[in-house]
């Protein structure tokens, strides 16, 4: 018999202790040092249940408690990265990546356990089950390309340092949008290629414009060699969107936001807007990675996580059916939901 199974049916509730244990040392780890009633209130929990929790979590030698805060000890650490595996088997997440698999019809799924739209962690925790696989993917010479947004921005923060191959580039796949600087794919490119050790070009144009300003910008010969280098690279790493979300950021118009929804427009990558079944919608002039683009590359790692975007990874997803997607248990749940309404 399966050791978890059997665990659960002689102790039923531990996989809620385990979880809520494994919530509060992982909380700790990404915010220490911190005091009781700041982990309260980030993880909504009494303050006299973590106050039992800890202390349980301290005899067992796992944190210290001092003055400043709580943080971990080294074996707490060691033991957050032994969990995340097996929190994976209590909550089912292996079986939950072969149903999406089935139910999209793509390559590869990877899942982490949580929903990101409420815990902010589970971000975290997809970017580094992200970039763990992209580092196995990565070879001599590879030219990777990568977007912009929250989610890419913290998967070059969780990008392990250290060069894997010889060789590599990593230029942005996109021109920058909105004027968070730390979100935009340039910064990205650089940040992700300085983990790498590997080397980068920057793409100096902004992803929105008119027909104009765009045809004098794609003559100017240094960003003539970077769209060159975008149509020969081999690995793309990109977030997906939320429709009204980025043609907001865009700074579109409400008018052509209503449209695109009243379309159907759910999802947005590349600068296309995407209905639930795939259909482009409407396409931004950019500057980039195009749709043909996309098509052709050898490897395609998209990341998205949280029920919000459920909508728009199936309709990303439909696009083509050899990429990997890494998503959170929220929205894999959700996308199951929809898809099995959708099919009643």
């Amino acid at each position: 018999m399966d050791l978890i199974k059997l665990l659960k049916g002689i102790v039923p509730e531990l996989p809620e202790i385990l979880e809520k244990r494994y919530n509060i040392l992982r909380s700790i780890y990404y915010n220490q040092p911190i005091g009781r009633r700041g982990l309260s209130q980030r993880l909504n929990i009494g303050e006299r249940t973590i106050r039992t929790e800890v202390n349980i979590l301290k005899e067992q030698g796992l944190l210290n408690i001092e003055s400043m805060g709580m943080y971990l000890t080294e074996e707490g650490t060691k033991l957050i990265e032994d969990l995340k595996y097996i929190m994976r088997e209590l909550k089912g997440i292996s079986n939950l990546e072969e149903r999406l698999k089935q139910l999209l019809s793509l390559e590869k799924i990877i899942i982490v356990p949580g929903n990101s739209d409420e815990d902010p962690f589970i971000l975290k925790d997809m970017a580094r089950a992200a970039s763990k696989y992209i580092k196995t993917v990565i070879t001599d010479n590879s030219i990777i390309g990568i977007t912009g947004g929250t989610t890419m921005a913290q998967l070059a923060e969780e990008m392990p340092e250290g060069k894997v191959a010889e060789n590599v580039l990593v230029i942005p796949a996109r021109g920058a949008l909105g004027k968070e600087v730390e979100t935009q794919s340039n910064s990205i490119a650089a940040k992700l290629a300085k983990k790498l050790q590997a080397s980068y070009r920057l793409l100096h144009t902004p992803d929105n414009l008119d027909r104009t300003t765009l045809d004098a910008i794609l003559n100017i010969e240094e960003v003539k060699e970077v769209i060159e280098l975008i149509d020969n690279m081999d690995i793309l790493i990109f977030g997906m969107g939320r429709a009204d979300t980025m043609a907001r950021r865009r700074q579109l118009s409400e008018e052509k936001v209503s449209q695109l929804l009243e379309k159907g427009a759910v999802g947005e990558a590349f600068g296309h807007y995407f209905d639930i079944n795939g259909n482009d919608i409407w396409e931004s002039l950019t500057v980039g990675l195009s749709l043909e683009g996309y098509s052709k590359i050898d490897r395609v790692i998209g990341v998205a996580g949280g029920e919000d975007k459920a909508k728009a990874i199936i309709a990303i997803a439909s696009l083509r059916k050899d990429i990997t997607l890494v998503t959170d248990e929220g929205a894999a749940k959700k996308i199951i939901q929809l898809v099995n309404k959708a099919t009643k």
